[in-house]
């Protein structure tokens, strides 16, 4: 292992040597300045006696005051104070929840809207689904008889609205970890303050960690008097978290993160006292390459003290996202190495150290060229200090941060907006599906740009999902804004019986809908790949995950055929479960399952009656360039079509930017396709046809290329 690096806290002057990091104290009233591994005193009490211990307790009698006062309650409260999983207790136990009335509460996450139900189900006694439930996308975990305080994802409260729009069956709506600001949670805030005006039965509370709480407030008040005493908004402030956290930076900048997280693990398990660890990276493959390295170094060392080391992201299989809240073995350390998905709301128990990274994976549209990709960039303060206190939830802790204090003060102070920096399709289709025609005209608490919703509104009329009156179409428009998934995919699905392969196409979907199918073991990285290369197809990756998913359920979905071909048995499952979810939905939008049997050509047209926005063809510089756009793409280097000789056009389902802006998830097709299929997006000819039929607005032939 490389040396680790020099940490240090601010306020001293020169590094104190001890357990085996280079480290410094803060000085007193700095950034989470306090003592160290000073364990859960709490955990011997029970579970009545703790919550009482949290600094939300102490608010609890004003909480409930400010919500029969005021419609709209935001509040302020440090990571650790007990916001997320109190407060719905406190309004359950207050009446709130009377005659059938719910409590809802939204997460940005399914992971935090999961685990956070079940503690709160812990709390109160109950069966997880019956008084405390939850609901995400394919599972929901609740009963519409019994089911009174509900936890649930933003995206899911959107479908919500959209099958009952006055929100009748809540009482009290809590957007949790506001700050994250999330496209859907930008949504339910404008479609909120809608139902609002209909309904002044309904509260609200925003609730988050860091916050722009004046914002909120102007956003949601009614009052224009001027008179403070009918104000319908305010504002308050929890103060304190239950345990301290130690910060410290590195004295340097570090040239690859990815190893000094590596090595900075081992430091901490061989020198710091007991307690288990959170990593923060990126990206699934960072996160899975770190995993493996470390386990490998468990491998090797002989002590008393054993590592456990797991993976959390978002493409893992919901079983096994859950095992980092198991909890530890004795002799054990857990290292969880996560993504931000648990930057916020959940609490992992016994972690006392935290690293991070201080960058993330953020996705990114541009209206200019109208690519949407997933780019690495550096995270905010907000952010920086979430990961921070996930440290300090059940005992004090220190958090480690890979970067100086000089580049944390340089750091934005929020991260921007998704909804200024995402693709508005699936928000146009939503507010659309709500009655909401001018959606130029919708009250966003953060508005996007008049070029981002031209680029969404184009996309839906290509997809056939908006008229030329920009009005839902009846059928299939209404049909796309119902199924939980984008709208390219969506439409892919709904048309699949038309090209006859319906089949395929919806397992090719199930498959996209899952990640890691493919394994790559860091000392048997030829021998998979030698065995998965007998699985991938020319036509592209799509028809290559439809080939493994066939194979295995010729094999009877075995984990001898995913061991034989180095695939994810738990990933393969999870997508078998998934299909048959939106096997459902097809059935109840009497869409026939219909199979082509051997012919590729119908399930490579069905790909591109989706996917057709996302088309590029190949350069004579060896470089694909985008037909919209002309900007330069190349194969990401997963793809089976990475290493063959390049097809002269392809779609894909979307763009990784690195160095290099990498297509992922790649088909062939024929260039014909593109307007055949998509008339309104695509002319077709040579550049002297076209030309003249714009002149004379007619299309030209498409039998000449």
């Amino acid at each position: 292992m490389a040396r680790t690096p020099t940490f240090w806290k601010p306020g001293t002057s020169a590094p104190q040597q001890g357990v085996g990091l280079s480290l410094e104290r803060a000085s007193e009233g700095s950034e989470g300045a306090g003592t160290c591994i000073t364990y859960n005193t709490n955990l011997s009490l029970s579970i009545s006696q703790q919550k009482q211990r949290l600094p939300i307790f102490q608010h609890r009698n004003e909480i409930l005051y400010l919500l029969e006062n005021y419609r709209t309650l935001v509040i302020v409260g440090e990571t650790g104070s007990g916001k997320t999983t109190q407060i719905p207790q406190y309004l359950h136990e207050a009446g709130w929840t009377a005659n059938n009335f719910v409590v809802g509460v939204t997460q940005p996450r399914r992971v935090a809207v999961t685990t956070v139900a079940m503690r709160v189900a812990e709390e109160r006694g109950t069966m997880l689904g019956g008084e405390v439930g939850y609901s995400i996308r394919f599972d929901d975990c609740s009963d519409k008889e019994s089911t009174r305080i509900k936890f649930l994802t933003d995206g899911m409260l959107v479908r919500e609205i959209m099958r009952d729009p006055l929100l009748s069956c809540y009482s009290v709506l809590m957007l949790d970890e506001a700050h994250e600001r999330t496209l859907y949670t930008d949504i339910i805030t404008g479609l909120l303050k809608k139902v609002q005006k209909k309904r002044e039965d309904l509260h609200i509370i925003i609730s988050s960690a860091t916050l722009d709480a004046e914002l909120f407030k102007r956003f949601f008040e009614t009052n224009t008097t001027g008179d403070k005493t009918k104000d319908t908004a305010t504002i308050l402030s929890i103060e304190g978290r239950l345990f301290d956290v130690d910060i410290y930076y590195v004295k340097s900048p570090v040239p690859d993160y990815v190893r000094v997280t590596i090595d900075t693990v081992v430091a901490i398990h061989k020198e710091e006292p007991q307690g288990d660890i959170l990593a923060f990276l990126t990206g699934q493959e960072e996160v899975e390459t770190v995993c493996t390295r470390l386990r490998e170094y468990a491998e090797r060392i002989n002590k008393k003290q054993q590592l456990m080391v797991l993976p959390l992201y978002g493409g893992l299989p919901p079983r096994e996202q859950l095992k980092v809240f198991h909890r530890t073995p004795p002799n054990t350390r857990k290292v969880v190495i996560a993504t931000n998905l648990a930057e916020t709301s959940i609490t992992i128990a016994g972690i006392v150290y935290v690293i991070d990274c201080g960058f993330v994976k953020l996705r990114t549209f541009s209206a200019k060229n109208a690519i949407e990709s997933l780019v690495v960039v550096p995270i905010s303060q907000s952010s920086a200090n979430q990961r921070s206190g996930r440290a300090g939830r059940l005992r004090s802790g220190r958090s480690y941060r890979l970067y100086t204090e000089e580049s944390y003060n340089a750091l934005e102070k929020a991260t921007p907006p998704e909804i200024q920096r995402s693709n508005l399709a699936s928000v146009i289709l939503h507010l659309k599906a709500l009655g909401i025609d001018n959606v130029l005209r919708f009250n966003f608490i953060s508005p996007p740009s008049a070029a981002a919703m031209m680029r969404g509104l184009e996309l839906l009329y290509a997809l056939e999902a908006l008229d030329d009156s920009c009005q839902l179409t009846p059928l299939l428009g209404r049909q796309i804004a119902e199924f939980p998934l984008h709208p390219m995919f969506a439409k892919m699905l709904l048309v699949s019986d038309q090209f006859g392969c319906s089949e395929e196409i919806l397992s090719i979907a199930a498959m996209l809908q899952v990640q890691n199918v493919f394994l790559s073991p860091t000392r048997r990285k030829a021998d998979a790949t030698n065995a998965q290369r007998k699985l991938s197809v020319y036509e592209g990756d799509h028809l290559t995950l439809l080939n493994v998913y066939r194979g295995f359920v010729h094999a009877d979905k075995t984990p001898q055929f995913c061991q034989k071909y180095y695939l994810s048995y738990k990933a393969l499952m999870h997508a078998d479960s998934i299909r048959e979810q939106l096997k459902k939905l097809l059935r109840r939008f009497n869409i026939r399952m219909i199979s082509s049997e051997e012919n590729s050509l119908p399930v490579q047209m069905c790909i591109t009656a989706g996917f057709f926005a996302n088309a590029a063809r190949l350069h004579y510089t060896g470089e694909y360039r985008s037909i919209r756009g002309d900007f330069s793409l190349l194969i990401h280097p997963s793809s089976v079509l990475f290493k063959e000789a390049p097809p002269q056009w392809v779609v894909y389902n979307e763009v990784v930017q690195t160095a290099n802006m990498y297509m992922r998830d790649v088909t062939v097709i024929k260039p014909e396709w593109l307007h055949q299929l998509a008339p309104h997006f695509y002319d077709f000819g040579t550049e002297r046809e076209v030309a003249e039929a714009k002149r004379m607005k007619f299309t030209p032939n498409t039998d000449e290329d």
